[in-house]
């Protein structure tokens, strides 16, 4: 397979590397305060958030359906609808994100770029609050 055929989720280092990313996300999430509103909206304990996410990025780079097997389909906008997303949120969830991206990703600085718009796009569909 050619590097321009993987998937995301192999660029990225597979299961491990997902893995990783998420720790790193909510580490800077539970750690920094410019996250700190963001982390507010979430549970005091991490883990419940950081195993769905992990389920959810695995399919959505490309690997496997680990979400849709267990939740089924993600409709991540009806199940955020229930906390205020504004550009602060979307932008703090954004730097924990971009955070992890420089870590996990600095072999590879193209699909860094590309996760970063990926997740920017995605980040900015979730909005569901003015300001």
């Amino acid at each position: 397979m050619q590097a321009s055929e993987a998937t995301p989720y192999e660029r990225l280092g597979g299961e491990t590397a997902v893995r990783a990313l998420v720790d790193r996300f909510y580490q800077v999430m539970d750690q920094d305060p410019v996250a700190a509103g963001v982390r507010a909206v979430h549970d005091a304990s991490l883990a419940s958030a950081s195993e769905k996410l992990f389920l959810f990025l695995s399919g959505w780079l490309g690997g496997p359906s680990l979400y849709v097997e267990k939740y089924g389909h993600p409709m991540l906008r009806a199940r955020h609808l229930p906390f205020p997303i504004n550009e602060r949120m979307r932008d703090e969830w954004l730097y924990c994100m971009y955070q992890a991206l420089e870590q996990v990703c600095a072999h590879d600085v193209a699909l860094k770029e590309e996760l970063e718009q990926a997740f920017l796009r995605t980040a900015d569909f979730m909005r569901n609050r003015e300001g």
